[in-house]
């Protein structure tokens, strides 16, 4: 492209400082915010737990629940399970509250563009 040919993008740090000072991007913000705080709190101290359980309560955690199977192992499987079902939760809320913003910001920017 030459220097002389008209850009069909919107100026670069303006625009997006325009953004990002908008209502509507503040607003995206706080929605993902309200999620993902919350949730990293709780999964850290669920994580938390489980470690402070491995290190200080040895006969709490060799608790035979099934044969071979004890009450660390399962909480040691539950933290896999948790890790699954917050991403679960994440995309059905970033489905519902945060992608329909978004594409409504994308749309106004990429609009300004043409």
């Amino acid at each position: 492209m030459s220097t002389t040919e008209p850009s069909t993008h919107p100026p670069g740090p303006t625009s997006w400082a325009e953004v990002h000072s908008s209502a509507e991007f503040r607003e995206l913000r706080r929605r993902l915010r309200v999620f993902v705080f919350p949730m990293t709190a709780g999964f850290l101290s669920w994580y938390l737990l489980y470690v402070l359980l491995a290190d200080y309560a040895h006969g709490f955690m060799s608790v035979k629940v099934v044969g071979n199977i004890n009450v660390g192992l399962v909480l040691g499987l539950l933290q896999f399970v948790s890790t699954f079902a917050i991403t679960g939760l994440y995309v059905r809320y970033a489905d519902r509250k945060l992608d329909p913003l978004a594409d409504k910001i994308r749309e106004e920017v990429e609009g300004e563009a043409r």
